[in-house]
């Protein structure tokens, strides 16, 4: 009886939401988002240490992080697509695998073309992976805590960016670039350890529920929330990527650094709100935050002359990012229902695009018009991404996940 009464009172919890949330699982998919961007984005703060290491220039060494992104544009769709019927730990063990194997081969490796194709092997991982962890996260726990389920999962990328870079830069100026490619090999053995005693396995799709990415693509909402993600991760891009030259024109150069510091901590309250509201207000979240968007690039446009203003805007911008990339993929998560991981898969193409799309059209905006071009493209591109999201509340921007 006592057994009985404790399976009916467990099912009430879930059904009332009460369920606590698996916390220790999905904080291992946190770490291995931390791991895939910190992967990526490691060698930016040592360029100078990695180029004369490899006896390379710094330019040179740059296309570490470039190679990595076009492993990750390249691979997100066709091997997801190819792996829809595998178990979900096995896949997800395998891609953190590649991390492990391709940070090994760049501690080691004496040659540029070696390490360069130990790169785009993480890349390849990371592409793989982006495309499981919502759909992995969202798995784990009942219809109506998918969306702070999501948000926990997704931590650990801003985390990486705002705290990791900074501390693995720092590591490497203290004991050497390659050791700090080492300590990422081990880390990622220990979090496959930790994954593989810790998150539960999932079955992969059976064949005859398995959709074609065609199929996928032409879903109701799924173009919507495709969309929303090219415009406003591209407008992101356009003033992240050319902010110290923006900065510098305002005359706020010297202070880059405590900018993006100021964007960094915004960016984790953003997280934090979104994590705590997501599950009823999707909606309303993703409108906030491309109007905070927009008008912080306005504010930047029109007042950069006032250092003040500079930070407020950086400050809601940060807030408004922050919780972007869990919002658009806990909208297409949901919009795609059992074929998520491929919908995914497309979100992480869409994503990277943005970013090879905001270095090319800022570059463009930069030499040809200057950084006052920069808050008008912005906005352009924000209100476009106000009405995709305003016209889709019934497929892609729902009015409530419950």
């Amino acid at each position: 009886m006592t057994i009985a009464n404790t399976h009916i009172n467990a099912e009430a919890e879930v059904v009332h939401g009460t369920a606590p949330l698996p916390i220790g699982s999905l904080f291992a998919l946190a770490l291995a988002a931390f791991v895939t961007i910190l992967t990526e984005a490691l060698p930016a703060g040592l360029l100078s240490q990695i180029s004369e290491g490899l006896a390379i220039s710094e330019a040179l060494a740059g296309q570490l992080v470039t190679v990595y992104a076009i492993g990750s544009l390249l691979a997100a769709i066709p091997l997801t697509a190819a792996t829809q019927g595998m178990r979900r730990r096995p896949l997800l063990l395998l891609a953190i695998a590649g991390f492990a194997v391709a940070n090994t081969v760049t501690t080691l490796s004496t040659h540029y073309a070696l390490t360069m194709v130990a790169r785009l092997l993480g890349g390849v991982s990371a592409g793989l992976l982006w495309a499981l962890l919502a759909g992995y996260a969202a798995r784990m726990v009942p219809e109506h805590q998918k969306g702070r389920a999501i948000a926990i999962a997704m931590v650990g990328a801003p985390l990486a960016l705002s705290l990791g870079v900074p501390a693995g830069t720092l590591l490497g100026n203290l004991i050497g670039w390659r050791m700090s490619f080492a300590i990422m090999s081990l880390f990622a053995v220990a979090l496959m350890v930790w994954i593989r005693l810790k998150v539960p396995d999932f079955p992969g799709q059976t064949t005859h529920k398995r959709l074609a990415l065609g199929q996928v693509f032409k879903l109701p909402g799924v173009r919507s929330v495709l969309f929303v993600v090219l415009a406003f991760v591209l407008a992101h891009n356009i003033l992240f990527t050319y902010i110290a030259p923006f900065l510098t024109a305002v005359g706020l150069g010297e202070r880059t650094d405590l900018v993006l510091l100021v964007f960094g901590v915004a960016s984790l309250l953003g997280i934090w709100v979104v994590g705590v509201l997501i599950d009823r207000h999707l909606r309303a979240l993703t409108l906030a935050g491309t109007v905070l968007f927009a008008l912080s690039a306005m504010m930047l446009g029109a007042m950069s002359d006032r250092p003040v203003a500079v930070y407020i805007a950086v400050a809601a911008w940060g807030v408004a990012f922050g919780g972007a990339g869990t919002l658009f993929q806990t909208a297409i998560a949901k919009t795609a229902a059992e074929a998520a991981d491929l919908a995914q898969s497309m979100l992480v193409t869409a994503w990277n695009l943005a970013i090879a799309g905001g270095g090319i059209v800022g570059g463009v905006l930069l030499d040809h018009l200057g950084v006052v071009a920069f808050a008008p493209v912005l906005v352009v591109l924000l209100l476009l991404t106000l009405v995709v999201v305003w016209s889709a509340s019934k497929c892609g921007f729902t009015r409530s996940l419950q």
